[in-house]
């Protein structure tokens, strides 16, 4: 009975965790959506409502307070709130300010930025066709690039796509700092980063003199972002995590980056250029023949190691 239901788990953990991705992919629509609050005022709340839903569910299971663990487990938790916090201000700030296209397709560089974290940090073995994913990512972000010097708002285009890049390398970091401890508990993580980003977003809001309080609808879905998508995507992906291998893991992780464009055409009629849907599959295209390739590899390896 106990191995029916195991094997139940496992064989419908990818689809689990190409489900987290159709979540945050609504949720970076919800972003998007929110036009009378920028990337500050929309972070504030959507942090709000992670950190409730969180605490709530802490203490509807009697488990200790996840915020307060956030702040005193050491500095590789601290590193992996920063890490986070990096992350998740980039891509809503590259939402907010470039198409939501270019933040899908920027943002899905964050398996390139792994690997380099992870040989500089761990101590990992770069292969070959990791540099040749590399090169094709670095292709095709110069096309999206260059398609942007014909956009009216240029400038703002680039600052969104370099706060999409630096949200990958965010993540990176952060993907880094978990797999340096993957026994550890790292669910603190998300209402510490939150803490971290209403004391920032907060302070910026003000310095701009904008208000802390946006229209009602606005902060209902920041709430609605953090509290459902964002919760429940990141619960259903650490679950699935446990039964696919991390480098496949990757492949189904894309489905966020690739639904992000397809939800901006269909509900917010918005079109992306030619040049991003060029440069953006070329970077698809890479990151996903990269996982697909170490997924082989890992398997024949294990094969090897069993005979």
């Amino acid at each position: 009975m106990k191995t029916t239901r195991t094997s139940r788990v496992v064989t419908l953990a990818p689809l689990m965790a190409l489900t987290a991705g159709v979540l945050w992919s609504f949720g970076t629509v919800l972003a998007r959506v929110a036009d009378r609050s920028d990337a500050f005022q929309y972070l504030t709340w959507r942090s709000l409502g992670i950190i409730v839903i969180v605490e709530a569910w802490a203490l509807l299971a009697g488990k200790p307070q996840s915020t307060l663990r956030a702040f005193t487990s050491g500095r590789r938790m601290m590193a992996a709130n920063v890490a986070l916090l990096l992350a998740s201000i980039g891509f809503v700030y590259a939402v907010k300010t470039t198409s939501a296209a270019n933040a899908a397709f920027l943002g899905a560089t964050t398996p390139l930025f792994g690997v380099a974290v992870a040989r500089v940090f761990l101590g990992e073995r770069i292969f070959l066709r990791t540099y040749v994913a590399i090169s094709m990512a670095f292709a095709g972000l110069a096309i999206m690039l260059l398609g942007d010097l014909h956009v009216g708002d240029f400038a703002d285009n680039v600052v969104g796509d370099l706060a999409a890049l630096a949200s990958a390398a965010g993540f990176a970091f952060y993907a880094a700092i978990v797999r340096s401890a993957p026994d550890r508990d790292w669910s603190p993580v998300l209402p510490g980063y939150g803490v971290m980003m209403i004391v920032i977003c907060s302070a910026v809001t003000i310095a701009d003199g904008k208000t802390l309080v946006p229209p009602a609808a606005d902060i209902g879905l920041a709430i609605l972002h953090g509290s459902v998508f964002i919760v429940g995507g990141t619960l259903v992906f650490n679950s699935a995590s446990r039964h696919v291998p991390a480098a496949a893991m990757t492949v189904f992780a894309q489905t966020e980056l690739v639904l992000v464009p397809v939800w901006a055409y269909l509900l917010l009629s918005e079109r992306p250029t030619a040049t991003t849907l060029l440069g953006g599959s070329i970077i698809v295209v890479a990151v996903v023949g990269m996982a697909v390739l170490d997924t082989r590899q890992q398997v024949t390896t294990e094969v090897l190691t069993a005979a």
